[in-house]
């Protein structure tokens, strides 16, 4: 069995259906976020702070590389931005089957409004309103989004389980066959 990683904007659903998935899979779920944060002692939001985004991104590509360096299967979470470096975008393609989550601005911005988390460890990337941050950073990002993604799940007005359904149905038969690429869309 191959791993899985998941990316997408905040708010798109990565780190609870990484480990919903890993739970029905029976693998380990990583968070990168997650483990940025353990490795340097800090939350997220402090790091961009205090050692500016470059160090970040340098401290991501380092995490994600790691994660993936497992020898076992294993489902991972990434963090909103960790398509931005090329060379992760590689490593993310070549190590698992990679799935984008998307979700319309207006669904994202009740995610991560309702969202402890969001205030407390994740910073803002403009000085725009929030919806117009999200609306901003994902005209940027998409194409990055799609470039990276094996397959695209749109998570607006699904649950949970829905979309780790979806993924057991339709992504695991097709991987499971040897398919190395797997172009349909779901959803928007």
């Amino acid at each position: 069995m191959q791993s899985f990683i998941f990316i997408g904007y905040r708010g798109t659903g990565k780190t609870t259906i990484a480990r919903k998935l890993a739970e029905r899979l029976g693998v380990p779920a990583f968070d990168s976020d997650a483990e940025i944060e353990r490795q340097a002692g800090k939350r997220i939001a402090d790091i961009f702070a205090q050692d500016g985004e470059p160090a970040f991104r340098d401290l991501e590509e380092s995490v994600i590389a790691g994660i993936l360096a497992q020898s076992v299967p294993l489902v991972l979470a990434t963090g909103g931005g960790a398509i931005l470096r090329a060379s992760t975008r590689t490593r993310l393609r070549q190590s698992g089957f990679v799935i984008g989550l998307t979700a319309t601005p207006e669904t994202i911005l009740q995610r991560i409004s309702s969202d402890a988390a969001t205030q407390t460890m994740r910073p803002n990337l403009t000085d725009l309103p929030m919806r117009e941050e999200i609306v901003a950073v994902l005209g940027q990002r998409k194409a990055l989004y799609a470039e990276t993604s094996h397959e695209i799940i749109d998570t607006d007005n699904r649950t949970v389980d829905e979309i780790v359904e979806h993924i057991f149905a339709k992504i695991l038969p097709h991987r499971s066959a040897g398919c190395e690429h797997i172009h349909f869309r779901v959803g928007g």
